[in-house]
């Protein structure tokens, strides 16, 4: 059972492997918001405008560098632009079920790709391999545990028959790395540890149950360090 109420946000990093940004570059990121938190949007762009004039990252000649928040978008509608610096309101929340009406109903072969480090503990501790049965514990765990907080109650699932079968899906080609990675915390003046597996790897077995899981957890990340955007996935049906 849960025990943590997670963190009703995820900031999902740019999709980029590019580290430093010059003067002028554009820096384009995603922020995910769980919940009632949709309502206070307008909190977060303005916390936003905030940082970019005061400056973020580590000092320049004594200085943090200024970014301006451009434009921000939701599934497709404009809300915010620079231009006007107003913001509009959109119907852009989308309702996540754990029903199959909007997957595939069966699948054999699904390969995952891990598109931010993921950090999972089985058996207290941090995994370096993704047996399918762990991949659907953190899965299930993740759901359960947002569902439960921001979406009025635990979903309707069997866990138990969930991973009694999950166990009996094999792994059918293994491209995982380990990726080494760390931040440094101001809050406790250290570095904190951010490694985890990335790469991708492919299960072969009766899957059609699973593709909804995977089809969320897509969409909210999943593991450890979720809300630094760790933990991103996505699924390929072969």
């Amino acid at each position: 059972r849960v025990s943590v109420t997670p963190h009703p946000f995820v900031l999902r990093p740019p999709e980029t492997q590019k580290q430093s940004f010059s003067k002028d570059d554009e820096l384009v990121f995603n922020l995910l918001l769980f919940g009632d938190l949709n309502k206070r949007l307008p909190y977060f762009i303005y916390a936003f405008q905030q940082a970019g004039r005061r400056g973020i990252g580590k000092r320049i000649n004594g200085r943090r560098p200024k970014f301006s928040l451009k434009q921000v978008s939701a599934r497709g509608f404009e809300i915010y632009s620079d231009a006007t610096e107003t913001i509009e309101q959109a119907d852009a929340v989308e309702t996540l079920s754990v029903n199959r009406e909007n997957v595939p109903q069966q699948a054999s072969r699904v390969r995952l790709e891990l598109k931010t480090p993921l950090r999972l503990k089985f058996n207290n501790r941090i995994e370096r391999d993704l047996p399918f049965h762990v991949l659907v514990r953190a899965m299930l765990r993740r759901i359960s545990s947002l569902f439960t907080a921001y979406a009025g109650g635990e979903p309707d699932l069997d866990y138990k028959g969930l991973l009694e079968r999950a166990a009996t899906i094999r792994t059918q080609d293994n491209q995982l790395f380990w990726h080494d990675w760390e931040r440094y915390s101001n809050r406790q003046k250290q570095r904190m540890p951010m490694s985890g597996m990335a790469g991708s790897v492919t299960y072969e077995g009766d899957l059609g149950e699973f593709l909804p899981l995977l089809d969320i957890c897509a969409k909210v990340h999943i593991g450890k360090n979720t809300a630094f955007g760790l933990g991103k996935i996505d699924s390929i049906i072969l």
